[in-house]
Order: structure tokens, then C-alpha cells, then sequence
């Protein structure tokens, strides 16, 4: 063998391991979810990896429950661009999602016609926070304090903000920490 095909097959492996989307899932990604309609399991980084997400955990009968309609209005203006926003339902706080997963699917998309993924639901608490968010605090410094905390993931599976419950989807700060990533 020559050296110049081994020379270009170094240079390959090397451009494909530094390629961001080669890059290592974080852990806290690196989890199954099923999503609320049914089915299988999704590996989240398999299935989001290289998008930006806006992860959130989401409630039915909340104060904050509105959100829905901007969150949907978020995904349907930036999907194109690669923006996912993820729901995780969570009863954690003030047992506002106590519905079954039929009955907050129905309610999201009867309601708000939420077409973004929504997931099986998840604790968001820190005391009892699944993988996810477990991983989701100790990247920020924050856990969800209540119903529709966000959390910005890059397309390289980097946290890049936390913005509490009383930041709606359509708050300029977000919408220019989204575009900024898209």
C-alpha cells in the first residue's frame, strides 16, 4: 500500500471525527423517550442530534398552559430551519398534568394543535428528575422550578440556556437565542 491513499484515509477518519455531528452524545441525550402518541422508544440523540432543540416540560392545567399555542407557533416558523421543540408532560408541580397520555395528547392537539414531538411523561423536579433533566440541571445550574421551564440545546447536543416558566415562546431573548443557533 501506498502512503498517499493512507495518508487520505488519516485525513478522513480525522474530518470525521472532528465533524460536529460526530461528535459524543451527552449522556442526558443520550436516552430513550416514548413519544406520547405510542410506539417505540426514540434515542433522543439518534433521532435530534444535529437540530436545535427546545426542550420543555409541559402541563395541562397550568397557568402557563397557554404556552402551548406559542411553542407550536415556534416549531411551525423554525422546523424548516432545524428547530425541534420537545414536550415532556410532568405532573411534578401543583399536580397539574394528571391526565392520562391520551387525554394530554388530545388536549394539546384538540386544543392547541400541537404537532411538536411530545413525549411520555417525565419527572422534571430536581428531587426525583429523570435522565434528562437530571442532566439538563447540572448543565445549567437550573432545575425547573415550575410547569414550561425551557431549556436551548445547540445542534452540537450543548445546553446553551434555561429560561424559566414566566419567559413565553415568543420573548425576544429566546426567539434571538434560537435564531442565533439556526
Amino acid at each position: 500500500m501506498n502512503r498517499f491513499p493512507l495518508f487520505l484515509l488519516v485525513l478522513l477518519i480525522v474530518g470525521a471525527l472532528a465533524s460536529p455531528t460526530m461528535a459524543a452524545c451527552p449522556d442526558y441525550l443520550d436516552v430513550n423517550k416514548r413519544p406520547l402518541t405510542g410506539g417505540e422508544a426514540v434515542n433522543l440523540c439518534a433521532t435530534y442530534k444535529g437540530q436545535v432543540m427546545l426542550v420543555v416540560n409541559t402541563a395541562s392545567k397550568c397557568g402557563f398552559t397557554r404556552q402551548f399555542e406559542g411553542l407550536e407557533a415556534l416549531y411551525a416558523r423554525y422546523k424548516d430551519q432545524g428547530l425541534v421543540v420537545m414536550g415532556f408532560p410532568s405532573n411534578d408541580f401543583g399536580g397539574q398534568e394528571p391526565g392520562t397520555e391520551e387525554q394530554i395528547l388530545d388536549f394539546c392537539r384538540l386544543t392547541y394543535g400541537v404537532q411538536f414531538p411530545m413525549f411520555e411523561k417525565t419527572h422534571a423536579a430536581r428531587a426525583q428528575a429523570d435522565v434528562l433533566y437530571q442532566g439538563l440541571g447540572r448543565e445549567t445550574g437550573e432545575f425547573p422550578a415550575w410547569n414550561f421551564h425551557k431549556y436551548l440545546i445547540d445542534r452540537e447536543g450543548r445546553v446553551v440556556g434555561s429560561f424559566p416558566s414566566r419567559v413565553t415562546p415568543d420573548d425576544p431573548d429566546l426567539v434571538r437565542a434560537i435564531e442565533g443557533l439556526l
